[in-house]
């Protein structure tokens, strides 16, 4: 705990350094905005925007940028010469012992420091009264856009410390004026026939508040309307608004004016599609050797067409014979790029006359085969040392159809607390960018979802790593996007066989279990001398537990230790069985987030899955366990359910909050066991970071296995990102949850078991500060977690470990969430 409050004693010593260094005597540096509505503080985001300037970026209530900034020098030398009259000792030390050039590099270096803490870090806002008059006409001129005709803005100046200033801007919005009149000038026919249809769907109704807003959106309402239904020519440029105030300025009239061409507008319609499937610019104006036309769309290749129009042509939502429209255009751009063919796609018109479009679709496609290698290099707390290789190729317009055919394989050696081991596998994958059902199953879902189809298989070997296991998968994936922001997802056929090839080696791997049962030993039989924790004899071992397993009189008289027992042959039994996994799984998500720089949404995300409902019924074979198997395998039975939410608010000056929660859960059914791999855990660099992967759980029984699984988890995060300096970012965070089990079945101990809403208690929580460096293409995280509530401990559960000797270091790639 000590070693934690000297660290927030520095950040405190940090943040009591001078902000107004680099402040001239006859300058302000600026410390506050502040915005007055009608005598009313406003601190909104669209306000803040219109002001010009605002205080330095604050992290955590610190100006670390500037902080960063004031480290270096504004006014230090920039060219070695002027360096060596600032420091000449130095300079000609160097000079005589080495060499000039020594000296000349000593410098640069630095006057390379220097600049790295002026550009990483932000210079001093100093108040510019031009700046401050150019924000007052902002403010005045955005409430005018609002309706505000009579608005009236001025600002205030005032000195609150050495150095400092803020400014105060005072708005007086006055009456707000009110569309009243609206009257339609629309010199066209047809765009007026076409306007006429759509007239109650407009932005602008008398009655409404004016709002410039409102005028934007019905422009771009009448842009899309007209160039949907056919007009290729219109444009913003025919749409003009008047205003008329001098009346009432409370009242506002209102003309929409919507001009005709020289030569009148008319709905044109695309008489030619052509497709030009191998176009390069080199290339353009080369004869096409094989073409063939599809459902009236003209096909060219310059040697021999590779697309199979039949195809290709379900990307290509405008058609011969139809109507122009932007949306179709878009969408046909859209879905052609979606195909992951082709690395340039551009459509063009031309105008075969007043009524008739030819619209050419240029495709660039990407090499046929790519060939991929990768390597890594990682260290985890199972994997001491762990180096990997994976090669990879990829075949496109595999069948003619723009599909996608991966090939992967994959190796890695490393040595782990059991010495040595290695891992081989490989991936084949074939993704088609279309349903392919039987039944005429594929017309349920339009091809404007961008339906698609996915079979993959994969195995994996493992040589010395939890008990040598082998993997084999097979599955269907079919995926489309309902909307923008709505996916789904079906999984069927996803199934997984697991089989351990080295059960012998389980005592090895999980110590803790065979501690535990030497312990049971030593009060079961005295005299017994339990056999030592090897791999040969593995048989003994588990000969004891049953032994123990059908001594009642022990169960009686231990009840404790026979407990403990139960438990370590239920986990046994879990992770050593081999299961048969046939999925099927549906999953929804959603995410409203705009773009890449949207810093403020939601995204939401849920998926349910059952596992051997079909197959159990068809299965009339049991084994020992009464569960169902197919050739002697245990089939996996059981429901699971994952929820996930998570929600951003972008705080300004390149702060984030950022939210998660998840919810899963898994219910078994007709005796079966839940498989490791689908079992949940808690502890991790994406999870409850306070806690290594495994460590935590299940419920309130202390973390002494190698690895805690559950039935039910529960988790919920909070992070607070913000900018340091340049590409440097932090965050502080808090994790909270833990996992349980609801399987019911006697081998459970009490404390591991959720019991309704008093099982709340039993939730961990971590706390923690991270560094995430940005490079870009990818962010490196270090997050450091400490335990502030830990629900297995006996006396006093908060902060009795919440110190840097019992913190977990987690490295990550990109946010956890």
């Amino acid at each position: 705990m000590k070693k934690l409050s000297f660290f927030f004693l520095l950040v405190v010593l940090f943040s009591s350094c001078s902000t107004i260094k680099y402040v001239k005597e006859n300058e302000l540096l600026l410390a506050k905005n502040t915005v007055y509505i009608d005598s009313v503080k406003n601190s909104s985001e669209n306000i803040s925007e219109l002001l010009l300037q605002r205080p330095n970026a604050k992290a955590l209530g610190m100006p670390l940028s500037l902080h960063f900034y004031n480290l270096g020098n504004p006014e230090a030398p920039k060219t070695p010469s002027e360096w060596a009259k600032k420091h000449p000792k130095t300079y000609h030390f160097y000079k005589d012992v080495f060499s000039e050039k020594q000296s000349i590099a000593v410098a640069k270096t630095f006057i390379g420091f220097n600049n790295w803490f002026l550009t990483s870090g932000e210079a001093p806002i100093i108040i510019d009264d031009k700046k401050t008059n150019r924000t007052v006409d902002n403010l005045k001129a955005y409430f005018q856009t609002e309706g505000y005709f009579r608005a009236k803005v001025f600002s205030k100046k005032d000195t609150i410390g050495k150095k400092k200033g803020k400014i105060s801007y005072y708005i007086s919005k006055g009456k707000p004026s009110y569309l009243d009149s609206i009257k339609t000038f629309i010199t066209s026919p047809v765009l007026d026939s076409l306007y006429q249809l759509t007239k109650n769907k407009s932005y602008l109704k008398s009655g409404d508040h004016y709002k410039n807003d409102n005028f934007i959106k019905e422009a771009n309402r009448l842009v899309k309307l007209f160039r949907n239904k056919g007009i290729y020519q219109f444009n913003e440029n025919y749409i003009s608004f008047e205003n008329d105030t001098l009346k009432n300025y409370e009242k506002t009239d209102v003309d929409i004016n919507i001009s005709d061409k020289t030569i009148p507008f008319q709905i044109q319609k695309l008489k030619k599609v052509n497709v030009f499937t191998d176009y390069t610019y080199s290339t353009r104006n080369s004869k096409h050797k094989d073409t063939t036309t599809y459902n009236g769309i003209n096909f060219y290749a310059l040697r021999k067409l590779k697309y199979n129009p039949k195809y290709l042509s379900q990307s290509i939502f405008i058609k011969p014979n139809t109507v122009y429209s932007d949306s179709l255009r878009n969408l046909t751009r859209t879905h052609l790029r979606g195909l992951k063919n082709f690395k340039a796609t551009s459509i063009r018109y031309n105008e075969l006359s007043e009524n008739e479009l030819e619209a050419n679709v240029y495709l660039t496609p990407i090499e046929k085969y790519t060939l991929g290698f990768e390597s890594e290099l990682s260290r985890s707390n199972i994997r001491n040392f762990d180096i990997s290789l994976k090669f990879s190729l990829t075949n496109r317009n595999t069948f003619k159809g723009a599909e996608l055919f991966k090939l992967s394989t994959f190796g890695s050696y490393f040595n782990s607390n059991n010495g040595p081991g290695w891992e081989i596998g490989s991936d084949i994958s074939l993704e088609v960018p279309r349903f392919m059902a039987p039944f005429g199953l594929n017309k349920l879902v339009p091809k404007r979802m961008f339906p698609r189809t996915k079979f993959y298989s994969g195995i994996g070997i493992q040589k010395n790593i939890g008990l040598d296991k082998q993997n084999i998968s097979v599955g269907i994936d079919y995926k489309w996007d309902y909307n923008k922001k709505k996916s789904i997802q079906l999984e069927l056929l996803n199934t997984q066989y697991i089989r351990n090839l080295n059960v012998d080696n389980y005592f090895s791997i999980y110590n803790s279990e065979y501690r535990k049962l030497a312990e049971v030993a030593q009060i079961y039989d005295p005299s017994y001398t339990f056999p030592e924790n090897t791999p040969n004899n593995s048989n003994e071992i588990i000969n004891f537990v049953s032994n123990v397993l059908t001594d009642a009189d022990f169960a009686a008289s231990n009840p404790n230790e026979f407990q403990n027992i139960l438990n370590l042959a239920n986990r046994y039994n879990i992770v050593t069985s081999d299961f048969l996994i046939p999925e099927i799984a549906y999953g929804y998500t959603y995410n409203n987030q705009e773009n890449i720089k949207d810093a403020s949404f939601s995204f939401f995300k849920f998926r349910i899955a059952n596992s051997g409902n079909i197959m159990g019924l068809l299965s009339k074979k049991t084994n020992s366990s009464g569960q169902k198997t197919v050739f002697k395998i245990p089939i996996a039975q059981y429901f699971k359910t994952d929820l996930e939410y998570k929600k951003y608010w972008d705080l300004g000056d390149n702060n984030v909050l950022a939210h998660r929660t998840f919810l899963g859960a898994i219910f078994t059914y007709d005796n079966s066991g839940v498989p490791f791999s689908r079992s949940y855990f808690a502890g991790g660099s994406n999870d409850i970071r306070a806690w290594r992967t495994y460590d935590l759980g299940p419920g309130t029984r202390a973390p002494v296995l190698e690895y805690n699984i559950g039935s039910l988890k529960f988790l919920t995060s909070f992070e607070y990102r913000f900018n340091v300096f340049g590409s440097l970012k932090s965050a502080l965070f808090v994790d909270a949850g833990n996992i349980w089990d609801i399987t019911n079945t006697e081998f459970v101990d009490d404390p591991a078991k959720f019991n309704g809403f008093k099982s709340l208690k039993d939730i961990a929580v971590g706390a923690g500060f991270g560094l995430r460096y940005d490079f870009k293409f990818l962010i490196a995280r270090l997050d450091l977690g400490f335990k502030a509530h830990e629900p297995y401990l006996t006396d006093n559960k908060w902060f009795q470990n919440f110190n840097f000797t019992n913190s977990v270091l987690n490295i990550g790639i990109n946010y956890p969430f």
